[in-house]
């Protein structure tokens, strides 16, 4: 037990947001008799908010490192519109067209980056010019029009599934297989782990909590593919996410890199005096960026199948309420990806929730207010004790 209230009271933020979670989606399951959680609507909450979990994931260590980015809305939208003139009216390849757009998102990326770590210009002003740059960019790119549709190729990354070569007549098997194979690698991962920390004498949870620890985790994984299967099976874009997931926290707790993303945030000067290069830190942060905010607006381009003006309106907020649901602090130096995958989901099922019941985009947008002050005025609180 006191393992068990070390490692909450080490965690505070993220069990409370994982239990808040879980409460959001009883609660609207209850409310909408069942429908939140059927195969179809699961499908539908990981496709309708993945561009939001992208962008939380970069907003997530934009802010971790002090800074914040107020554009990538526009370069979503830039980028969508970039790759309908590529893809539609001149008809490239779609990888190649795919590999430009990400290369434009980072080179955008570099450029705010550049201002802010190196001219020392504030975050909020360089991306809230990037904001109305990109924007009007994305006007001047489209002249205004809609251009569709996109093909097959490029859709699939966004909208298709997994194949089935098994053929599973009711049941999407190679779904059910990744997910007991996603399980195996789970376990050996944190046995590994384990074994490691004690080695070099770290302290570890109990092994009953441990055992209890992977159960929980390995039920959670193989009920959630055993829904998708149920369906169409795994989404591309869910498989492109756990890429991310996975990427992006092994580089943030187990690399150099990493670190110095965290020190710089805890304490810009004193990371300075210990040897880290701030300002390039900052740089790279900005630069992959606009590299997810790249990828966010193809993957929502490919769903919504057309390039248009008005997309990525938003975005900004969306990926910013995810991240510090998630526990991200505007102070810097705080955070997880992890987190910021909890707190979009936070917000997706409040969205997809909502809209089952009927209740209106103005209660819906005060609602999410809510919440974010509520998660904003719980992590205070939980400092300041």
């Amino acid at each position: 037990m006191s393992g068990l209230k070390e490692i909450i009271s080490n965690n505070i933020r993220r069990f409370g947001m994982i239990i808040a979670l879980a409460g959001i989606v009883i609660l609207f399951q209850i409310l909408t008799n069942g429908i939140l959680l059927t195969p179809l609507n699961v499908t539908n909450i990981i496709m309708q908010n993945s561009y939001i979990i992208i962008l939380a994931i970069g907003m997530m260590l934009v802010i971790i490192t002090g800074e914040i980015d107020l554009s990538v809305g526009s370069i979503a939208a830039f980028i969508g519109a970039v790759a309908g003139v590529l893809l539609v009216n001149w008809d490239l390849p779609v990888l190649l067209a795919i590999v430009l757009c990400l290369g434009i998102g980072a080179l955008i990326g570099a450029w705010q980056g550049f201002w802010v770590a190196y001219v020392n210009i504030p975050a909020f002003i360089v991306t809230l010019a990037g904001m109305l740059v990109f924007r009007g960019l994305t006007l001047i790119v489209l002249q205004g029009q809609t251009i569709a549709p996109f093909p097959d190729g490029f859709r699939s990354m966004s909208s298709a599934f997994l194949p089935d070569p098994l053929n599973g007549a009711d049941l999407h098997l190679t779904s059910l297989i990744v997910g007991g194979v996603f399980s195996l690698i789970y376990i050996l991962a944190e046995l590994k782990m384990r074994r490691t920390d004690v080695k070099y004498n770290f302290s570890t949870i109990s092994f009953p909590l441990f055992v209890l620890k992977l159960f929980f985790v390995v039920v959670l994984i193989n009920v959630f593919t055993y829904v998708l299967a149920l369906y169409a099976g795994l989404p591309i874009v869910l498989l492109i996410l756990l890429v991310l997931i996975i990427g992006y926290t092994f580089v943030m707790n187990k690399t150099v890199v990493g670190r110095h993303i965290y020190s710089v945030g805890g304490n810009e000067n004193a990371a300075k005096l210990s040897g880290v290069k701030t300002k390039k830190m900052k740089f790279w942060v900005f630069v992959n960026m606009g590299a997810l905010a790249a990828l966010s607006g193809l993957i929502f381009a490919g769903r919504l199948n057309a390039a248009t003006p008005q997309a990525g309106n938003l975005f900004e907020l969306d990926a910013i309420a995810a991240a510090v649901i998630g526990g991200a602090s505007f102070t810097g130096g705080v955070g997880t990806v992890f987190g910021a995958v909890i707190g979009a989901l936070v917000m997706g099922v409040l969205n997809n929730g909502m809209s089952l019941m009927g209740i209106g985009i103005d209660w819906q947008q005060a609602i999410k207010g809510l919440v974010l002050l509520a998660a904003v005025a719980f992590d205070v609180l939980n400092k300041n004790k």
